[in-house]
């Protein structure tokens, strides 16, 4: 059995890959006599020009995903941040469920989820970290429940001084 030569440098004749086996040149010769597929008389392979290497895309810009057809995504951005603070401003939320003890917990993971959203959507936006979508929901989860755990302490506030003052007039 006798082997292909060696792809030519030039790009002049020898060896060419080519998958659907059209261009000319682009065979390995072959031996003598050997024909690979019958031809049928009167009937030839359509011969087609050669259209050359695949066009280079430039780099994307940061911040911006890849254009279509491009290799991959390249190498992965940290988003510790954004997941911390999407998971707090969930835990938050559940805790805002539960009465008592369960809204000052909620309070404190709405206000680390609120700064962790912060930060990390800034980093996203330099182009540093990843996960924009975690830090956008962190943030929003965290400024809801500091706002409704602000509410509700202005409202017992309220309660208890009305109480005080109803308790003082009897």
């Amino acid at each position: 059995m006798t082997y292909p030569p060696p792809p030519d440098q030039s790009g002049q004749g020898g060896f060419q890959y080519d998958p659907y086996g059209s261009q000319p040149g682009s065979q390995p010769p072959q031996q003598p006599g050997y024909s690979p597929q019958p031809q049928q008389p009167g009937y030839s392979q359509p011969q087609q020009p050669g259209y050359g290497p695949a066009p280079q895309l430039p780099p994307a810009a940061p911040g911006y995903p890849p254009p279509y057809g491009a290799p991959g995504y390249g190498p992965q951005l940290p988003k510790g941040q954004a997941i911390a603070s999407m998971v707090l401003g969930i835990i938050a939320v559940a805790f805002l469920c539960i009465p008592y003890a369960g809204g000052f917990i909620a309070l404190v993971c709405g206000i680390i989820a609120a700064i962790l959203g912060g930060i990390a959507l800034k980093k996203v936006n330099q182009g540093v970290a990843g996960g924009k979508g975690q830090a956008i929901t962190g943030l929003v989860l965290g400024i809801i429940v500091c706002a409704l755990g602000a509410f509700s302490i202005i409202a017992v506030a309220a309660g208890m001084a009305m109480l005080g003052t109803a308790g003082s007039t009897l």
